[in-house]
């Protein structure tokens, strides 16, 4: 208990660094799966291409190699001025959308076809009747396994912390470093964790229940 009670300013900034990084990388994964969901199912073939090849190249790179990418690439591109965090952000965000995607696609697919025919015939264009009519339906329907997404989302969190963005895994490097036992921090860092991911859990649980789909 004394490594917590010794070193609780360095948990709770980990802990606030965690929950930023991935508070921040899911409205990201969540906005840009949106957006490659649409490219993928939209009638022209173009934005089609460009959709799958986005999460194809996503869902098929390692997370550790994407992040290599990220934070080495966009510097030599010219974009030097992102902080660390906001590169972790980009990364993970990015990450996780692809599997957003596939979720919301999934989604798409347990959705009456009978609606986006009914829609179009009231006149209402391929983006009207995706975004106000399939893809609200779509998410209710996808609310638990995008709630698991998430979830690794804040696991993957973790690897941040070894390209120089402070979250909880790096709590554990500092208090190693300063001799602290190692097992002792990382059961700690662990049940910050474990804190995380049931509070997670709860949210999508609420929303699974107040949104189910009645069929």
């Amino acid at each position: 208990m004394h490594v917590l009670l010794d070193n609780l300013d360095l948990f709770r900034r980990g802990f606030v660094g965690t929950v930023a990084l991935t508070g921040l990388s899911t409205v990201l994964a969540l906005a840009l799966g949106t957006v490659l969901t649409v490219f993928r199912v939209c009638p022209v073939p173009p934005l089609r291409v460009i959709g799958a090849a986005g999460v194809t190249v996503l869902c098929n790179t390692p997370l550790t190699l994407l992040f290599f990418g990220v934070t080495l690439g966009l510097p030599m591109l010219g974009l030097s001025g992102l902080s660390y965090f906001t590169l972790a952000v980009l990364t993970l965000g990015g990450y996780t959308s692809a599997f957003v995607c596939e979720a919301l696609r999934s989604g798409i697919n347990t959705v009456d076809t009978g609606q986006a025919e009914a829609a179009r015939s009231l006149g209402m264009s391929f983006a009207q009747t995706t975004l106000l009519i399939v893809l609200p339906q779509a998410g209710r329907a996808v609310v638990p396994p995008v709630g698991s997404l998430l979830i690794t989302l804040t696991k993957n969190s973790a690897l941040a912390g070894g390209f120089s963005v402070y979250e909880l895994f790096s709590v554990e490097k500092t208090l190693a470093e300063e001799g602290y036992a190692i097992l002792t921090v990382f059961l700690w860092v662990a049940l910050a964790y474990l804190a995380l991911i049931m509070m997670i859990s709860g949210v999508f649980r609420l929303l699974e229940h107040r949104l189910a789909v009645v069929r």
